[in-house]
């Protein structure tokens, strides 16, 4: 189907349906009488020098009030048109066909009023007059001007219709009913001038309003119709989303201008709402009447609209419903095809019963395999259906798919009907054969079981002949068939494979008949002869196997015994065999391959013997190291991305995948560092030996993972032992061909850092000037294998040094961190004290003093703590003994922690050499404390009153500032 075509509904009906709301508008608000708007001239209707108060004469004409305006004759003419024009075209046309009633109110004003009045009325009055009334100047003078006035302009204004001059307001009511006339008329009509403008501006703007949005709602009608159906699901899907937020925006616009209506008829229905005895003036009941138009036209509009857009939504939900129906149907065909592809290729029917058993497993795994497609590709036929029912614009092209998937589906159940019947009758015909060939079995080891010696007395051929004709009598027990019964039933099956093995198992079964029937005929003449016995010799008693007569069990059983006896054993000597032979064929290859490594080392410049001591260490550093990457890699291939695999989820408890982020650490993090970094710096020192030490001295801040990995370590211990038992693990291990345990692996980084000690130690040991002699005269040949005599440079030598000494830290780093992180309550902020540098157990007493007295408290009886040496600081931790399951085992808790900004330490002169103490600033607290050994003691002192003193060098202008320059540095006594 093509995509590209346009919807094929077009807007004609939002067209003229929105065209005719237009048309109605316009008729309501009478624009083609009345182009201007209340909003146009709202200065002059505020002026208020004409109004339309909403009164009728007796004939319903209706009524323009001219009420006392001082400035009269200064309005323009352009003015006073666009008023009369406008408030002449309010009425409806039946009430302006009637003609007005226009009242002049000049009670207070002089005749110069009156005559500018009517000139103006006589020029400029757009409607039909009907009659004006004119209520004279008050004042004698004044009136009496304005009779004679009238009596002789009245030809000049060339008014066709009366004129009637009234005295009083009384007067007026006489022609006008009272209910008509405006208050300052006589009358009790309500008429507030402000109010009405406003009703006619709000009525005036809803109508624009309505016409602006019919307008609006044609052009998106129109633009949405245009639009091109896209060709896939997503930008069909994207634009149908697009559309609903587009028309759900003018939808909202189209609800809130009815609200808006509804609010504006409200107001101007309100009077009459608060009070049911009062009734709406005529101007109000026309408004209202104007408003319920207006309203039906904004419900016309959205009936339209709705109706537009219902089929518009219509059409691009069935191009994303058929884009959806192609798409899966294109899936669903390839996998439907690839099962009949597969299925086709399914054509062996076996050639004995166990192969014709595994056959019809891997035929109902076919079957199983394709129920998913199948179970798809009818559903999918399924919702093509109701697509067609719910009249789709394109039924045409989706009913052939349904067809199609249908067709493919009976293809693939009528096929496999077909292969299962056959696998079947194949494995019928198997079952058969098989039972001929352990009958024909059975039968000749009963023939060989009867001794010939037994058969010569008439007692021993009755036996045999007997034994005989049961065994035979089995065959009908068994329903052995014939070679008739076995070509009729399986002539369709029947291979040529599979015919030769039948006709070979059906021979079989002649020979053996033919054979009893000729033992049967010997039995019966050595019967009938009855003559002495020849003494024969008869076979060794072993040699035959022993019978079991028929009558006590069937024949037919005795084969598969003895042969099931035999065959395992030949079996299992026959693998043992092969694997010998294998094995032997193995050695004999690694034989070769070592003889020929062998040859070829005398000619390779690179093997062991021509490489120097240094060169060697760095071949077996690489060679170790790809092999811990390859380690690190398969810990993160083999057991930690599998965890997130759904089919391994049931193996892993609850405990492991809570904690599988503490049982591995940041072993990815290692991993990324050796792998994309390390190893390639490491390779480099190939050919420069001497580069070695500066690759680890650059890395030095990039080694201390190795910290936080260790740092991890007990925990991830912890986490091993409650789950090494999980079946998890050990489907990782079989799946890696791992020989030991996962927690063994989590190990190798402590032991690459050994291996990196180790190595460093020997590239030192191996340069160091004391090694680089040569005894020239131990050398035959004249000439050394690694050269002359060779110096070193002392950079060189000082670089491995530093090396050697940063791992050597580096591990004894990460075994106190080991320690560390098995002490319970450790603060958060403890890594505030920077790097871990000893730890060790000792006797400690507190001594305390109170800032009043001149004596302190002092703990006579030593606490066992456990002390960590920090670069800032030093912790104190309880040491308590638990049971384990190696005996007691020693735990720390966490006590205290000091920065050494607040200590200082001091030696004892008495009390014994392995103690010393340290002092809070304050005066008011110290430590004494004793270490095991006299060597323990001066090692913790003097590495504490180095780090006093860089703590002091650090921080000595801080210091020198709070105690007004007085030295607060640690004594060091």
């Amino acid at each position: 189907m093509l995509f590209g075509l346009k919807e094929e509904m077009a807007p004609q009906e939002l067209t003229r349906r929105l065209a005719t709301v237009t048309t109605h508008v316009d008729e309501i608000m009478q624009q083609e009488i009345r182009p201007l708007l209340a909003v146009d001239i709202i200065e002059q209707l505020h002026r208020q020098f004409a109004i339309l108060s909403g009164g009728r004469g007796k004939d319903g004409a209706p009524i323009i009030t001219f009420p006392e305006f001082v400035g009269f004759k200064h309005i323009s003419d352009e003015d006073f048109l666009n008023v009369m024009t406008y408030l002449t075209s309010i009425p409806s046309v039946e009430a302006a066909g009637i003609g007005f009633v226009i009242v002049i109110d000049r009670r207070r004003d002089k005749w110069s009023s009156i005559k500018a009045s009517l000139t103006r009325i006589a020029v400029a009055f757009p409607g039909n007059l009907q009659l004006i009334f004119i209520l004279r100047p008050s004042r004698f003078i004044q009136r009496t001007v304005t009779d004679i006035g009238i009596k002789y302009y009245q030809d000049e204004f060339k008014m066709k219709v009366p004129i009637v001059m009234l005295n009083s307001v009384s007067d007026l009511q006489g022609y006008i009913d009272k209910s008509q006339l405006t208050e300052d008329l006589g009358g009790t009509l309500e008429y507030r001038h402000s109010q009405w403008i406003s009703h006619r501006t709000a009525i005036e703007n809803f109508a624009l309003t309505l016409k602006t949005t019919a307008q609006m709602l044609q052009t998106f009608g129109a633009r949405l119709a245009a639009t091109e159906l896209p060709r896939g699901v997503p930008s069909t899907a994207e634009l149908l989303m697009s559309h609903t937020k587009q028309r759900d925006k003018l939808q909202d616009e189209l609800k809130l201008l009815g609200n808006q209506g509804a609010t504006l008829l409200s107001c101007i229905q309100q009077p009459a709402t608060k009070s049911p005895t009062r009734k709406l003036s005529p101007n109000q009941l026309e408004n209202v009447a104007t408003m319920e138009r207006l309203l039906v036209q904004l419900d016309e509009t959205e009936k339209a609209f709705s109706r537009f857009w219902s089929k518009h939504h219509l059409k691009l939900s069935q191009c994303l419903q058929l884009q959806h129906f192609e798409h899966n149907f294109c899936e669903v065909k390839l996998a439907l095809d690839n099962l009949l592809a597969e299925q086709a290729e399914f054509t062996d029917i076996g050639d004995s019963v166990m192969r014709v058993e595994r056959l019809l497993k891997e035929h109902k795994k076919l079957e199983g395999k394709g129920q998913e497609s199948l179970e798809k590709a009818q559903l999918l036929a399924t919702i093509g259906d109701q697509l067609i029912q719910s009249h789709h614009y394109a039924a045409d092209s989706i009913r052939p798919n349904c067809v199609e998937l249908r067709h493919l589906c009976d293809d693939f159940f009528n096929e496999n009907k077909k292969k299962h019947d056959i696998l079947e009758k194949s494995l019928e015909l198997h079952s058969q054969l098989d039972k001929v060939s352990r009958w024909c079995e059975a039968g000749i080891y009963l023939l060989a079981s009867q001794a010939v010696d037994k058969c010569q007395s008439q007692e021993g051929v009755d036996v045999a002949l007997t034994d005989i004709e049961a065994f035979l009598d089995t065959a009908t027990e068994q329903q052995l068939p014939s070679p008739k019964e076995i070509y009729d039933q399986f002539e369709l099956i029947l291979t040529p494979d599979v015919k030769a093995n039948a006709q070979k198992v059906l021979q079989k079964l002649g020979d053996v008949q033919e054979i009893f029937h000729k033992r049967q005929v010997s039995l019966m003449k050595l019967a009938a002869r009855q003559t002495r016995p020849v003494q024969p010799v008869a076979p060794h008693p072993e040699s035959s196997p022993k019978w079991v007569s028929p009558k006590t069990s069937q024949p037919s059983a005795v084969a598969p015994l003895q042969k099931t006896s035999v065959e395992p054993y030949a079996e299992t000597n026959l693998d043992s065999l092969v694997k010998e032979d294998d094995k032997t064929k193995y050695e004999g290859k690694n034989e070769e391959i070592l003889e020929c490594s062998h040859d070829g080392e005398q000619e390779q410049p690179d093997s062991p013997e021509n490489l120097s001591p240094s060169r060697c260490l760095i071949r077996d550093l690489l060679e170790t190291e790809e092999v811990y990457i390859k380690e690190m890699k398969s810990i993160i291939d083999g057991y930690i991305t599998p965890m997130d695999y759904i089919w391994l989820k049931h193996l892993i408890p609850d405990v492991l995948q809570n904690n599988k982020d503490f049982l591995f650490g940041n072993i990815r993090e290692l991993y990324e560092f050796h792998n994309r970094a390390f190893l390639k710096e490491l390779e480099k020192c190939t050919e420069n030996p001497e580069l070695l030490a500066r690759c680890f001295l650059k890395r030095k801040e990039d080694l201390q993972i190795y910290f936080k990995y260790h740092k991890n370590l007990p925990r991830a211990q912890a986490i091993w032992q409650e789950c090494q038992d999980c079946a998890y693990f050990g489907v990782c291990q079989r799946q890696l061909d791992h020989s030991l345990p996962l927690f063994k692996y989590l190990r190798g980084p402590s032991q690459r850092l050994i291996k990196y000690q180790m190595l460093l130690k020997g590239l030192l040991d191996f340069e160091s000037p004391e090694d680089l002699e040569v005894d020239p005269g131990g050398l035959e040949g004249g000439a050394a294998k690694d050269g002359p005599k060779r110096t070193k440079d002392p950079a060189s030598l000082a670089e491995l040094q530093q090396a050697l000494a940063m791992i050597e830290e580096l591990i004894q780093t990460c075994e106190l961190a080991v320690d560390l992180a098995a002490v319970t309550g450790c603060p958060e902020d403890i890594g505030e004290l920077g790097r871990l540098r000893r730890h060790g157990a000792f006797s400690v007493w507190t001594v305390r003093k109170e800032r009043s007295k001149v004596t302190g408290f002092i703990r006579f009886k030593p606490s066992q703590r456990q002390l960590y040496l920090f670069e800032r600081g030093i912790v104190f931790c309880k040491i308590r003994m638990e049971p384990s399951d190696q005996g007691p085992a020693p735990h720390y808790s966490f006590k205290k922690s000091m920065k050494w900004t607040t200590l200082s330490i001091h030696q004892l002169e008495r009390g014994g050499n392995r103690k010393f103490e340290l002092v809070n600033r304050n005066g008011l607290e110290k430590y004494i404390l004793q270490a095991a050994s006299k060597e323990i003691r001066d090692c913790w002192f003097s590495e504490i009153s180095k780090l006093l003193m860089e703590q002091q060098n650090n921080n000595k202008d801080v210091y020198e500032d709070e105690d007004n320059g007085r030295q607060t540095a640690p004594e060091c006594e």
